[in-house]
């Protein structure tokens, strides 16, 4: 098992996230959050507290992101489950739109009170692709790992251009009092990063998806 290479993040307990949020600020940025309406381009999630406005990934993101997701169908077949991206994933009145994540073909049944997005009890795996700039990847490194964790979501996986020439992180065994993760497995770019468990269990993660190390693009 390999440590990060950046920064392991301070966790936080679900008690003391509760006092910091509380019920009244999470239901007024959950209100805030339903209603706002944003240019072409950008997306919303509440995070951690607080509602993060974001622009749509550039063109190597795409890529990766929709290379990934293609794989996971002709993974997945006609199964019972399916991989999704542009839609909300829903916890406790947060909302994050994970670039893919894979949960039942038949969402009707997960979908949150609001009919805003899928149940995060519902998602078996999520995936994000690590955007440029400080705030992106400690949104990915950091504050998502942390939600992930509290939300139980089995399996988390970061696929990240800019950590050293490229690596994709493996999360497992999600912690949600701490926020953290049991088991973390950190593999560079050219490495093949199987998932262990879940509807997704056995798909290969290589360089078909991710592309080659940095150092040799």
């Amino acid at each position: 098992m390999t440590a990060l290479a950046h920064e392991r993040p301070e966790t936080m307990t679900e008690a003391q996230a509760e006092l910091v949020n509380g019920p009244d600020l999470d239901e007024a940025l959950w209100q805030a959050w339903k209603t706002m309406e944003l240019p072409e381009g950008y997306r919303a999630e509440i995070i951690e507290g607080a509602i993060e406005v974001s622009p749509t990934g550039r063109l190597s993101h795409a890529q990766i992101v929709n290379r990934l997701r293609n794989a996971l169908v002709r993974f997945l077949g006609e199964g019972e489950c399916a991989a999704y991206q542009d839609a909300n994933v829903i916890f406790r009145r947060k909302g994050w739109i994970p670039d893919v994540f894979v949960a039942p073909e038949d969402l009707e049944p997960c979908a949150d009170e609001d009919g805003l997005g899928v149940d995060a009890a519902a998602v078996g795996l999520v995936v994000e692709v690590v955007s440029p700039g400080k705030r992106n990847q400690d949104r990915d490194r950091v504050r998502k790992r942390r939600e992930y964790a509290r939300a139980g979501i089995p399996v988390y996986v970061i696929i990240d251009d800019y950590d050293g020439q490229g690596a994709v992180t493996l999360f497992t065994g999600p912690r949600a009092d701490a926020a953290d993760w049991g088991d973390i497995h950190r593999a560079p770019y050219g490495t093949e990063v199987i998932i262990p468990e879940g509807p997704a269990k056995g798909f290969a993660i290589t360089e078909a998806i991710t592309g080659p190390a940095r150092g040799e693009k």
